[in-house]
């Protein structure tokens, strides 16, 4: 038996270091070639490492949260044959110091002592062998030989620190560098979306059956590709170390996208050349992609401008944070029936607020009103969606 040492690969792009974002194997699991070994995060996208040799896993190359740089070991395997690594390298490398604190919080390393456990002999089935609850409560069962008793009501006074890791730590300082960076100007408008409203079910009662359903969410990218036309200064980057400002007649549409792991980015492209369905399939497949962990590099990345909306949930008013490099963000508050005046009589109404927000950098409030309001007026009258 020999050992092999995987080391970080280069996957492109001049990226010189990655963030261990998760690992799929432990120490003692058995690994065939091509099995994926771990997850590593770049500034991009999330990548899976799969192993080039079987063997079984002796030792990982650092936790969850790690930064490894390019050509760093990332896993230590033990192979049939020979291996990469000679044996009196491995001979001579430090071993580990018994009594190595476990990955553990500090309320659960004091769960397992009360109950006169050490959490070293406690295996750990979270992230990257961290020790939950569980975990302790099926070693003192096993130990006993009897069902772990059931919890009994208590005073709740553990805490738990909670590294700031993975996607999460990519969303911080993205979020962080934005309003450090862009002085944001927030604008709000009401919109009455009863007309469009009323399209939209007129669609889905003829073509649903034969091109899937439409959300609204089709209907306001529409409206957005034809304002940009006269408003194009928002459908732009922004780099503000060159200080330079680049507008694109391609509107790549980046739709915020809630998943497991936190906020993610995947972006629309060419949203001028599309139709309502093709919209609607085109956000329904980058949305499942972003939730299952799928999507590409290329499908977070070189959005020209950023639409937001939590649905249902949606509240009256936002405050969105612009997805830099670009200078603009709309964001949608949920729709709801009203009581309007119209003509001095009262009538319901379905109105729903946008609220957007704009590097005032290089978009000037006058414009960014502007532009919204062109939004309104095609989503107040939706046919003008449709002319060219």
């Amino acid at each position: 038996m020999g050992i092999h040492v995987i080391k970080m690969p280069d996957i492109g792009e001049g990226i010189a270091e990655v963030e261990l974002a998760a690992w799929n194997v432990q120490p003692g699991d058995t690994v065939v070639e091509d099995q994926p070994l771990a997850d590593v995060m770049t500034d991009k996208a999330t990548v899976e490492i799969p192993s080039p040799v079987a063997g079984k896993v002796i030792s990982l190359g650092g936790k969850a949260g790690d930064v490894l740089a390019v050509g760093a070991e990332l896993i230590r395997l033990e192979v049939a044959g020979e291996g990469n690594v000679c044996a009196a390298a491995v001979a001579a490398e430090p071993k580990p110091a018994p009594g190595e604190k476990p990955l553990a919080s500090p309320a659960v390393r004091r769960y397992a002592w009360d109950r006169g456990i050490d959490p070293q002999l406690v295996f750990g089935s979270g992230p990257a062998g961290r020790i939950l609850r569980e975990d302790v409560d099926a070693y003192v069962a096993g130990r006993q030989g009897v069902a772990a008793p059931a919890p009994q009501r208590a005073r709740l006074e553990w805490e738990e620190a909670i590294p700031v890791i993975g996607l999460r730590r990519k969303i911080a300082r993205k979020i962080q560098e934005a309003k450090q960076h862009i002085p944001h100007f927030a604008y709000v408008e009401e919109i009455d979306m009863t007309e469009c409203e009323a399209l939209r079910q007129q669609l889905n009662a003829r073509y649903a059956a034969t091109r899937g359903k439409l959300t609204l969410l089709p209907l306001l990218m529409r409206a957005i590709v034809l304002a940009v036309r006269e408003f194009p200064q928002v459908n732009a980057r922004y780099d503000d170390a060159a200080d330079v400002v680049t507008r694109y007649g391609a509107v790549h549409l980046g739709i915020a996208t809630q998943t497991e792991g936190g906020l993610m980015v995947p972006v629309l492209r060419h949203a001028e050349t599309l139709d309502l369905w093709q919209m609607a399939s085109e956000i329904a497949r980058l949305s499942e992609a972003a939730r299952n962990g799928k999507a590409t590099r290329d499908e977070l990345t070189g959005s020209t401008l950023t639409i937001t909306s939590l649905g249902a949930l949606g509240g009256i008013v936002s405050t969105p944070v612009i997805n830099t490099p670009e200078v603009a963000i709309v964001g949608v508050n949920r729709m709801v029936e009203r009581p309007v005046i119209r003509s001095g009589q009262i009538v319901a109404r379905q109105m729903m607020n946008l609220s957007s927000s704009f590097d005032h950098r290089v978009v000037d409030g006058m414009d960014a009103a502007q532009f919204i309001q062109c939004v309104r007026g095609y989503l107040e009258a939706p046919a003008t969606l449709f002319v060219e």
